[in-house]
């Protein structure tokens, strides 16, 4: 599964992999793919060190990359000041504070323990988190540097390109895609309807060639509802040099999601049990459908905040959620490809799936086009 990109990176498959599990990661760039990592939940420089020194030292020398998160569309700061978190938590209405607590109560969540910190904080949807988020990769070999929401900073994309990092930045439509071709974008990942976390409204059949023709010739991942190699071909066929996966990984031996309850869920769910919602930060992010997201999508509630409003009133509450495995409540970003994924495996397994049904779809198209055995 080469292209002319994965052979520019040096990966033996044009496989993707972003997650947020350094061990995932790892694996996906050891198995022949691009580990990317997902930095949003460090909001301590340290710890993103001290992840990245661990994936240096188990990818056995194999090309990997960092995903960030910096809204084009953001609360924004009074001139001539920066945002604080401080700031930000003024800004969440006592209404939506109340919301919180009656829904919790109402299924009986219990309350952290004195002093316990949330564990789930999203202050790295602030702008200057993921700036002091790059000052630490950058002092790492990383060979790409992706943007989930809108293209970086043009200060961040010079950063990047001087130390030879491509830039990468996800789109949900050919406009989007094209004003990243503008601002100097090295990759574009058409991400359609049915991708977890932030997406659009164009699914990926539609998108991916639509944004191939339209930021030709910078190269383009396909990224939703891929799970399989036949997927893989069809969107290589569709003018992708590349797919960007990420919900797949979310049931893998290497996943450390801290919750056997969430991966049963995860386990047990079809491809129709999730919904795009605003209720994690605020932007619509697919996820699984939960008591949860019906709360905040009902019309008689208050309605959610603005991001990084949003994610920051919920933090404390998804994360009491998640501690005690309040299973109606429970659920996480992941795509309508959670049907396939229907049982653990390792990242090496879910390759060896993926070549094997990419050869063959290939093998298939071979023969309707008469051209088997040459």
């Amino acid at each position: 599964m080469q292209t002319e990109l994965s052979k520019k990176l040096g990966v033996e498959h044009a496989v993707f992999g972003f997650t947020p599990f350094p061990a995932v990661a790892a694996a996906i760039s050891r198995a022949g793919g691009f580990g990317v990592l997902g930095a949003v939940r460090y909001t301590a420089p340290d710890d993103l060190k001290r992840d990245l020194d661990w994936i240096e030292a188990h990818v056995d020398g194999r090309p990997y990359g960092l995903d960030v998160v910096m809204p084009a569309k953001k609360v924004e700061a009074p001139k001539d000041r920066t945002l604080t978190e401080a700031d930000v938590e003024a800004m969440i209405p006592e209404g939506h504070r109340q919301f919180v607590k009656d829904t919790l109560a109402k299924y009986g969540v219990p309350e952290l323990a004195e002093g316990e910190a949330s564990g789930w904080r999203i202050t790295g949807w602030m702008e200057q988190v993921a700036r002091t988020q790059l000052d630490v990769a950058f002092d790492y070999p990383i060979k790409l540097l992706a943007n989930a929401l809108g293209s970086p900073p043009a200060d961040v994309v010079e950063r990047a390109h001087d130390q030879n990092v491509l830039v990468a930045a996800l789109a949900g439509s050919a406009r989007h895609a094209v004003k990243h071709k503008e601002r100097g974008i090295d990759i574009v990942v058409a991400q359609g309807y049915e991708a977890g976390g932030h997406t659009g409204d164009i699914a990926s059949m539609v998108l991916t060639p639509e944004v191939v023709e339209a930021v030709d010739p910078l190269p383009v991942l396909a990224a939703g509802g891929i799970g399989s190699g036949q997927q893989v071909a069809a969107a290589l066929s569709l003018g992708a040099q590349g797919v960007w996966l990420g919900s797949i990984w979310l049931t893998t031996t290497e996943a450390d999601l801290h919750s056997p309850a969430l991966t049963r869920k995860l386990l047990a769910a079809g491809s129709g049990d999730t919904v795009r919602s605003r209720a994690l930060t605020g932007k619509p992010a697919r996820q699984l459908r939960t008591e949860w997201t019906d709360a905040w999508d009902d019309t008689n509630g208050p309605g959610t905040l603005p991001m990084p409003l949003q994610g920051l009133l919920v933090a404390e509450a998804v994360s009491r959620i998640q501690k005690y495995e309040v299973e109606p409540l429970l659920g996480t970003p992941v795509g309508q490809i959670v049907g396939r994924m229907n049982s653990e495996r390792s990242v090496q397994a879910v390759f060896d799936d993926l070549t094997r049904g990419f050869e063959r779809a290939v093998d298939r198209i071979n023969r309707i086009a008469g051209r088997s055995g040459e």
